[in-house]
């Protein structure tokens, strides 16, 4: 078994923002051979995960929304569960604490799928019998308006089968002969077996969960395990979280779980983590599953304390494919090692601060995937790269897409790996790129520490607002180009070298019209055999002229090797010097009733015809720049909007290129 003891160690960092703790790395240098055995990259486990949760989810999508009122404030919940793991049944009782935000309220609302039967409701300590559960909301009318901002509640007892929707809601199921029972509720599957107030408005502030299970099982939940009765044959498990958390977040299984718990150290500080695993799969979990506190060590470094410190972290094996980042308990497939770091970010990013829309996904699923790959970045720096490459495959696969979820009714979209999970990610990195560490990291843990924001919603305005106060500089256009925006860039570089200088154009198109030109600083490695440089450069327009000294002579020049930003189907070509030095720009581009040809200093000294070919290769128009014209704009208002290449032809010489006619 390979077991990480780091309780000899100081870590003391909390909150930095900038780099990890010098001797966390320290830590992880020397721990890297053991490490390496665990930490693994599979260029297909972000599909995995994505998929798993996209089915998850599905049927909750179909229910649609649930309550999005803002009458009442939810403030906590007492939830009481009779469960046996071999039947699929649910009974028992939820008490709501409520908060009216408004005069005249009159009549309380939760959400409860009809499949759920109520026995009865107690208010005061006295029945409630005026209440309508003809849909799947449950509507109780009081005899009195209740006052305004006076704390109240009332508790629902009930019984049922919840709906057998196919999608993890609610299931019962075996595995290795054993029974077991689990939920998985985002973002609004909680109602078909619970009573509350769901959707992605409103958490409560705190939850008590009781479960009564036959005896021989084991429950997993929320919080921390209070106390543990046995009483007639059955066992009471009493699980109190005191954190804000939504509905989708409160999660349960039970069956015969092994268990064993870690210790993550922090100076003199200590998180635990309780793992409740198959027992045919313990020995398997027990050699994985320590890889989880140098993964916490890093985000806790990077990000902040974790957020649920004061109780617990864990894990909780189930049967779903994927996982599901359950409030202080993960339900897990598996322990492969991207699920277990994709899981683990999210308490983080989307339970510490949940996205307030699906259009806004991304602030879940797009930085869970992200802090995935900086748990590759700092645990194995050898997959750092490739695990950036892997995911700007997959964005330029297809041409558009956007990360903002302009459909919130498909699943398929809102979980679509490609946007919400890998370009999401991307996106990241690249305003890291821009930003740099320093500026991006503060901003990041503003963001989480915003007490408008942290253990409460977000959405894309308000991280956006963090990075522009952090970094100094509107970032409008990055959001316009990248967030709303679709597609990529693809870049063609032309270079060439005289003496210790290499001078190259960088001329750009895009692989969708939503975006006319994006700027983003890129990166060139200038190498021969011997020697290599990596220069950065802040790319403004299509057809732009750079000149920088190398002091070696270069056999070739590498766009992007690192893949820092998302782009694809790039070429790089040495000509000739006078071809480079001409320097032949077109500008805007896209353009709109005119394009203007700008000639470097050879080109403007010879007569050359400029050809225009629509997308069909039809020829379109042709013009005849005369011998010292140092520019040559072309009337294009009465084309139509698409695709052209021009070809500008002097002589021998030939050059070409793509721009886009905009209406």
């Amino acid at each position: 078994m390979v077991r990480l003891d780091l309780s000899g160690y100081k870590l003391t960092s909390r909150k930095t923002g900038l780099n990890m703790n010098k001797t966390l790395l320290f830590l992880c240098f020397l721990l890297s051979g053991m490490l390496q055995a665990q930490v693994t990259f599979n260029p297909d486990d972000l599909n995995t995960i994505a998929n798993g949760e996209r089915k998850a989810h599905e049927q909750s999508i179909r229910q649609g929304p649930a309550i999005t009122t803002s009458a009442y404030k939810v403030s906590y919940y007492r939830c009481f569960w009779i469960i046996d793991p071999s039947v699929r049944q649910i009974s028992g009782n939820v008490t709501v604490y409520f908060t009216p935000m408004q005069s005249g309220f009159d009549s309380l609302v939760l959400d409860m799928n009809l499949a759920l039967a109520v026995e009865s409701i107690s208010y005061h300590n006295f029945p409630l019998n005026t209440f309508s559960h003809t849909t799947d909301q449950l509507i109780m009318m009081f005899s009195i308006p209740r006052p305004q901002n006076v704390l109240d509640s009332v508790t629902v007892y009930y019984h049922g089968v919840p709906p057998d929707d196919g999608f993890g809601t609610f299931v019962q199921d075996q595995h290795n002969g054993s029974p077991i029972l689990w939920t998985l509720s985002e973002p609004y599957g909680a109602s078909n077996w619970w009573p509350c107030k769901n959707g992605l408005t409103d958490k409560a502030d705190s939850i008590d969960i009781k479960i009564r299970v036959p005896d021989g099982y084991k429950t997993a939940t929320n919080g921390i395990l209070t106390a543990t009765v046995s009483i007639g044959g059955n066992t009471f498990y009493y699980w109190k979280h005191r954190y804000p958390i939504a509905a989708y977040l409160v999660g349960i299984a039970v069956t015969n779980y092994a268990s064993f718990t870690q210790q993550v150290p922090f100076g003199n500080d200590t998180l635990k983590v309780v793992n409740f695993v198959y027992p045919e799969d313990s020995a398997t979990a027990a050699i994985q599953l320590p890889i989880i506190v140098p993964m916490i060590q890093v985000y806790d470094s990077l990000f902040g304390i974790y957020p649920f410190q004061k109780e617990k972290y864990g894990h909780a094996q189930f049967g779903w494919g994927g996982g599901m980042e359950h409030q202080t308990m993960t339900f897990v497939a598996n322990f492969q090692f991207e699920l277990i770091a994709h899981e683990l970010g999210h308490m983080w990013f989307g339970d510490k601060v949940t996205c307030g829309s699906w259009a806004d996904i991304w602030l879940n699923e797009g930085f869970a995937t992200y802090l995935s790959g900086l748990i590759y970045e700092h645990l194995d720096p050898s997959l750092w790269v490739r695990y950036r490459m892997v995911r700007v495959q997959s964005i330029t696969s297809l041409p558009g897409g956007s990360v903002y979820c302009t459909d919130t009714t498909s699943v398929d979209r809102i979980f679509d790996s490609r946007l919400s999970y890998a370009k999401g990610a991307m996106i990241l990195h690249q305003l890291r790129w821009i930003m740099g560490d320093p500026a991006f990291f503060a901003a990041l843990n503003n963001y989480l520490s915003d007490y408008r924001l942290a253990y409460g919603f977000a959405r894309t305005e308000d991280l956006k607002t963090h990075l522009e106060s952090s970094y100094g500089h509107d970032l409008g256009w990055y959001f316009n180009d990248w967030f709303t925006g679709e597609g990529y860039p693809q870049y063609r570089i032309n270079w060439s070298q005289t003496a210790d200088t290499v001078a190259f154009t960088v001329s750009q198109t895009q692989s969708s019209p939503t975006v006319s030109f994006f700027q983003l600083p890129i990166q060139l490695m200038f190498k021969n055999a011997v020697h290599d440089t990596l220069i950065r450069f802040n790319n403004t327009f299509s057809g732009e002229l750079f000149k920088v000294r190398i002091p070696f002579a270069v056999d070739s020049l590498i766009f992007d090797p690192q893949y820092q930003i998302i782009s694809n189907n790039n070429t790089v070509n040495a000509v000739a010097e006078h071809g480079l030095q001409a320097g032949l720009q077109l500008l805007p581009n896209p353009a709109k009733d005119h394009v203007t040809f700008r000639f470097g200093d050879l080109l403007a000294g010879e007569h050359g015809i400029i050809r225009i070919y629509d997308d069909y290769g039809r020829m379109r128009d042709e013009a005849f720049p005369g011998p010292g014209q140092a520019e040559f704009t072309l009337d294009t208002h009465a084309y139509m909007p698409g695709l052209y290449f021009y070809v500008f032809s002097t002589g021998d010489n030939r050059y070409s290129g793509k721009f886009i006619i905009s209406k």
